[in-house]
């Protein structure tokens, strides 16, 4: 199966700058694995040292947050667009915003 994977700012250096690459597999796990034949790298940012999507990196198939579906095992259909999204955290409070106090645990 052929994909259409959208590329973070953060990886277009493992993909040349390219925004979007193809990529080929029927699960989200061989479409990661296509990714590091063809850029190798890329399996080491996306995965943790247990074989799953690390915490803070998001895929989605077609809109789709495989982490609601069967995760890595989630089938890509022939077509399908693969979006690899970073999670975002962090920022500031909002102006005059109070910050909590440690709770001490």
């Amino acid at each position: 199966m052929s994909v259409r994977v959208k590329i973070p700012t953060q990886l277009r250096t493992l993909t040349g700058g390219a925004q979007e690459v193809p990529a080929s597999g029927s699960t989200v796990a061989e479409v990661v694995a296509d990714l590091e034949a063809q850029h190798p790298g890329m399996r080491e940012r996306l995965m943790d040292g247990t074989g799953s999507l690390r915490r803070f990196v998001n895929v989605y198939i077609d809109d789709e947050d495989v982490r609601f579906l069967q995760g890595l095992d989630t089938e890509v259909e022939e077509g399908a667009r693969m979006s690899i999204i970073p999670a975002v955290a962090g920022g500031s409070p909002a102006p005059g915003a109070r910050r909590a106090e440690p709770s001490g645990l």
